[in-house]
């Protein structure tokens, strides 16, 4: 490991980085350098499409150096409406969002409660293997409409974004149905 800095490792400098147990390359940016604890050289980069950094060794055998330097793009910040090229946003059923939150819960990003419960009703069939149509019903019968706003978070942060509660006229508000883990 490295105790200098890789002499290209300099903040803007475009990257390709491939995980060991993922040979895939992707592509990213340099956000910073930093020296471990332990004296390593680090450099942080930000992986294209990713909210985060990652701090790894400056001469790490995945990490390619690219001739390409420019600024560091700014992470968007605040609200924000939601679209499936979002972390989380990997769902949708005829044209509707729906994300599934760690303790089960979900939002239904729909005015629309037919389209709403069809979008449920697949997800409970496809993603958690629901075949009891009465029970299907009993959970369809629980979604209830809310207005809510979409915030990124801080880069880093635990999440990269949360669904707050709004009121209708909010700016950036939108009704989504709410289905809570029962």
């Amino acid at each position: 490991m490295s105790l200098t800095l890789h002499p290209k490792a300099q903040t803007g400098r475009r990257i390709i980085f491939s995980r060991i147990n993922d040979p895939k390359p992707i592509k990213g940016v340099v956000t910073g350098t930093q020296t471990a604890a332990n004296g390593v050289a680090l450099v942080r980069i930000r992986l294209d499409g990713q909210r985060s950094n990652l701090a790894i060794p400056a001469d790490f055998a995945g990490l390619h150096y690219l001739s390409e330097i420019g600024p560091v793009p700014e992470l968007p910040m605040g609200r924000f409406q939601p679209t499936t090229k979002d972390p989380g946003f990997d769902y949708q059923y005829d044209g509707v969002l729906l994300v599934e939150f760690e303790e089960g819960d979900l939002a239904v990003l729909t005015t629309d409660r037919d389209k709403a419960e069809a979008a449920v009703a697949t997800y409970l069939r496809e993603q958690h293997g629901m075949e009891d149509e009465t029970e299907i019903s009993e959970e369809l019968a629980e979604l209830t409409p809310r207005w809510v706003v979409f915030e990124w978070e801080p880069e880093d942060a635990e999440c990269a974004w949360l669904m707050n509660p709004a009121k209708q006229g909010d700016d950036q508000a939108l009704q989504v149905h709410y289905l809570p883990q029962a």
